[in-house]
């Protein structure tokens, strides 16, 4: 019996066995990305793999320890923390939503569930922020029925209309229409767009029309959140790519912005809660340290 233990202790620690959880790994999961598929939650078998590595990794270190230099040491730590945090990970969970700008959800669907489970709190999308880069644009100026003008300028821009200043703020899309701010002088007087929406007064003369513009270039998307329990705000900020709104252990990302038949816009909302990810941060960093010195120390043999 101690034989046979002995012999099962040295073959999971063998690196025979790590080459053949390697190739596992590899089977599993280097199709996916050759297909298509919208389950992007990792499933339970991979990460037995990642867990039957690190006790390969671990087992290989102690057996070897007394050989393996200090800088093959901390890759070793630094590559358990790794393998642990991605074992940790498979306890967090992916959900996507999409929601219409100004309404409210409270639930999600879950990948790793495959159904729509609850949030746990009220997830609002309070705005959807886009920004194109300047883009030129003709505006038709009316009194009444009668054309007064026709300008031809870029957004950001501004012209004279009598003793007033109009400032074409943004081009909105896909609803083609013009936000425009008036100034009198220094004093602003009011906001309009050229669909007939606006603050300015009553006896303002002139009335604004989106004549032609060029297809802008996208800029910016970025959307304002709010997470709300019991009708309390716990919450605000924003999201973009690369720039998720995170709350204790959950981040929120902006997956996609689209518009309906309707011209209403919505968000796509990832909801990602990754308890490993410090793991693998703190794994990947002390591997950088035990890689740096082990360069080190072969450039001062070599010297």
């Amino acid at each position: 019996m101690l034989k046979r233990a002995e012999w099962l202790y040295h073959l999971l620690g063998s690196k025979k066995v790590a080459a053949i959880l390697l190739l596992l790994l590899c089977v599993m999961l280097i199709p996916r990305t050759f297909t298509e598929t919208t389950d992007i939650h990792l499933s339970t078998f991979p990460s037995i793999i990642f867990g039957c590595m690190g006790l390969n990794l671990l087992l290989c270190t102690v057996q070897r320890i007394k050989v393996l230099s200090l800088p093959v040491l901390i890759m070793h730590f630094g590559a358990l923390l790794v393998i642990a945090g991605a074992v940790i990970s498979s306890l967090g969970f992916v959900a996507t939503v999409n929601i219409y700008e100004g309404t409210t959800v409270d639930s999600a669907y879950r990948w790793d569930e495959k159904r729509d489970m609850p949030l746990g709190v009220d997830l609002t999308v309070k705005k959807i922020n886009i920004e194109y880069y300047s883009v030129p644009v003709k505006v038709g100026v009316l009194r009444g029925e009668e054309k007064v003008g026709l300008f031809e300028l870029k957004t950001g821009e501004s012209f004279t209309l009598d003793r007033y200043r109009v400032r074409v703020d943004s081009l909105e899309m896909p609803l083609e229409y013009l936000r425009l701010s008036v100034l009198e002088g220094d004093h602003l007087l009011g906001k309009a767009d050229t669909s007939g929406e606006g603050d300015l007064p009553l006896d303002f003369p002139y009335d604004f029309k989106l004549v032609a513009y060029k297809n802008p270039s996208l800029k910016r998307v970025w959307v304002d959140l709010k997470l709300s329990k019991d009708s309390h705000v716990i919450a605000e900020g924003s999201t973009e790519v690369n720039k998720p709104l995170t709350w204790e252990k959950s981040s929120y990302h902006t997956t996609k912005i689209e518009a309906d038949r309707f011209g209403l816009r919505f968000a796509g909302i990832q909801i990602t809660n990754d308890p490993g990810k410090p793991y693998v941060y703190s794994g990947f960093a002390v591997m950088g340290i035990g890689s740096s010195l082990y360069f080190l120390k072969r450039l001062a043999k070599a010297a």
